[in-house]
């Protein structure tokens, strides 16, 4: 074989070699990230970030950039590049910081959904003191986002290709930016078709160069790009640059893929953006494919809303597209969790898409033009210490909360005159499925507390008790029983008023009113077996610590305990057997008077509840106390954790 058979011969080779490589990542449509794809996973190879530094000349200084290499970088092996780029107020940080690009590349590798590639992060504020301090808008901090472009070409990529194991071709290297970074990487990578083969934008900034000058030759972007992304959030304020430029692509016949989703100028779009690109570069590429990508995801109107409106709207990921008609507001926010600005249309209708919110219930308000109120468009709750909106988010492990076809109960209001707090006071009562039929049959009670700021309401509108209560029943995994839910706030006109914090415990005379008011009042009123062992008391948050308030210091009347995120105020390296006049000092005396001691709490609970709530768990423990701990996977200090709770608790009560 002759030298130039041979020469052919090695770059077929090398050809079928790179195109099996190639197709080991195969190409489709790729969809919306789901719930998760950003969250850390310990059980998967990692990739590795650094800070590295080169030489600018362009700048005149020594210059920094973070680099990430993926899980198994070996030395042996090429890789493509991905530069990645920042937007106006951040720095080579902002991703790291604010979008977590190594955990989402990650989760894609552990699911052979991306080309290892290396990814460099730079700063794309060229000049001497690029750090973003001070005014980021001024003249020269603005012109330096420009002037990175020679920095980018001339310093940043020559370093990385000889420093690193990568391929040095256009066709392996990417350049893709969030906001100014969107702008720049537009300006630069249809600018340098002989540097980049694929360029991403994300929610492009006013830096963007008009479309008539990024792309004044279609045809050699049509043969030169391999892939040009662009997407925003539907209610972007900037959402105009990145349509101007689809809209002439459209025009001029130039493919390219323009992705908009529900979503706000932030990091829930644009590590989305990274997400879908990430998959699609450094493999082939089908152009017929881009018309399918339009964000076809379904919103379903909020189970909580009025019935027949349309929104608040949940989609598939769980954030919530909210619109609200208010023409003559001049702001108007969303208070769900966090503060969302909306941008108001020609219209007069306020829109805006959250984060994606966590599973069940939560409280939220609109904001108009500084003053707190309820969203017409949903149904309103008492909470937060007033009427509040609110919403829940299905949650796909909600069956047993949910409306089934099986036998209800009923809940009632109950009025009584209280001669401690010299007024009227109303329960809520729920009986059981057969309580109206089945009149010679009587039922133990489980009295059921709320949190601060909710009243007697709470638990069967927010909590959802009596589905619970009629699912477990009916699926026989809990014995047929009466709920009792009273308002947990209580005073004594004849004492003076306390001015302690803790007003719910200090001052609050509803254990007194419970037990020598509200009990003998149900024991009157409804069929029930009238004795401790028959008698549970369970609540959530303050309702928690009222309840072992109550129950520990009156032991001879409930022989069943829960604390839903609230148990008991122990202070760290308080003897707990010392509590409650020594309640828990002989474990087998209590042990045997109690026959369900539950306490629970949310993972996702602030530091404070779940250490309160986990210490005073292992102090028990410690003293020999039986009890059962359930931690609720991913709930905060919210109504999902307490559904759970009541959940289990109410299935292990009044049981042989």
């Amino acid at each position: 074989m002759n030298k130039s058979s041979q020469i052919k011969s090695s770059l077929l080779t090398a050809c079928i070699l790179i195109l099996f490589s190639i197709t080991a990542y195969p190409q489709g449509v790729v969809t919306q990230a789901r719930v998760g794809f950003d969250e850390f996973r310990a059980d998967i190879p990692h990739g590795k970030i650094d800070t590295i530094t080169y030489e600018s000349k362009t700048v005149g200084n020594t210059r920094r950039a973070l680099i990430y290499t993926p899980p198994g970088y070996s030395k042996s092996k090429k890789y493509p590049v991905l530069y990645l780029l920042h937007g106006i107020g951040g720095d080579e940080k902002e991703w790291y910081n604010g979008g977590s690009p190594q955990v989402i590349l990650d989760n894609l590798y552990a699911q052979n959904k991306i080309v290892p590639m290396i990814v460099v992060l730079p700063n794309g504020r060229a000049m001497k003191d690029d750090r973003a301090i001070g005014n980021v808008m001024a003249p020269e901090k603005v012109q330096a986002f420009a002037n990175f472009e020679k920095d980018l070409l001339t310093d940043l990529i020559p370093f990385i290709d000889k420093k690193y194991h990568v391929y040095t071709d256009k066709d392996h290297r990417a350049v893709a930016g969030l906001s100014m970074g969107g702008g720049q990487s537009l300006n630069f990578g249809l600018g340098n078709l002989d540097v980049f083969s694929w360029v991403g934008a994300f929610s492009a900034a006013p830096n963007t160069k008009k479309p008539e000058e990024l792309v004044p030759d279609p045809g050699a972007v049509k043969s030169k790009l391999k892939l040009l992304w662009i997407s925003c959030g539907s209610s972007d304020g900037l959402l105009s640059f990145s349509k101007r430029t689809h809209d002439y692509l459209v025009e001029k016949n130039v493919p390219h893929i323009y992705y908009i989703e529900p979503g706000v100028h932030n990091f829930k779009v644009w590590k989305n953006g990274l997400y879908m690109f990430s998959q699609l570069i450094f493999k082939p590429v089908d152009a017929s494919t881009f018309p399918q990508y339009a964000y076809n995801e379904v919103g379903v109107p909020a189970p909580t809303n009025i019935p027949g409106v349309k929104y608040p709207e949940i989609f598939p990921d769980n954030t919530v597209f909210f619109r609200v008609k208010a023409p003559d507001a001049k702001t108007v926010q969303i208070d769900l969790l966090k503060k969302y600005t909306m941008n108001k249309d020609t219209g007069g209708y306020w829109t805006v898409t959250t984060d994606p919110v966590a599973l069940g219930f939560h409280y939220y308000s609109l904001i108009v033009d500084g003053a707190a109120v309820v969203d017409p468009a949903t149904q309103t709750f008492y909470g937060m210490g007033r009427m509040a909106s609110g919403i829940d988010i299905p949650d796909p492990d909600g069956d047993y909360y949910t409306v089934k076809d099986v036998p209800h109960g009923d809940v009632r209001s109950v009025n009584y005159y209280s001669n401690i707090t010299k007024g009227w006071r109303r329960a809520n009562v729920y009986t059981p499925p057969g309580y109206d039929t089945q009149t010679d049959k009587r039922y133990p009670v489980l009295y059921l507390q709320h949190g601060s700021g909710e009243d007697e309401t709470g638990w069967p509108t927010q909590g959802k008790m009596n589905f619970i209560l009629d699912n477990l029943i009916a699926a026989k995994q809990a014995t047929p029983m009466i709920v009792v839910m009273d308002r947990g706030y209580a005073t004594d006109p004849t004492q003076p008023p306390t001015t302690n914090n803790r007003a719910f415990m200090a001052g609050n005379v509803f254990p007194d009113v419970l037990v020598k008011e509200i009990i003998p009042m149900i024991d009157t009123k409804f069929r029930t077996v009238a004795d401790r062992d028959h008698r549970a008391m369970a609540g959530l948050s303050m309702g928690g610590f009222q309840t072992f308030q109550t129950t520990m210091t009156n032991l001879d009347k409930f022989a069943y305990v829960g604390g839903f995120s609230g148990a008991a105020f122990m202070q760290p390296g308080n003897d707990i057997t010392k509590m409650y006049n020594g309640v828990f000092a002989d474990a087998n005396a209590f042990n045997q008077k109690v026959k369900v001691l539950y306490l629970s709490v949310g993972t996702a609970e602030p530091e404070r509840m779940q250490t309160m709530v986990k210490g005073f768990h292992e102090a028990l423990d410690k003293a020999g106390i039986k009890q059962v701990f359930y931690e609720s996977p991913g709930t905060a200090h919210e109504w999902q954790s307490w559904r759970r709770s009541l959940n289990q608790f109410a299935s292990l009560i009044f049981k042989n």
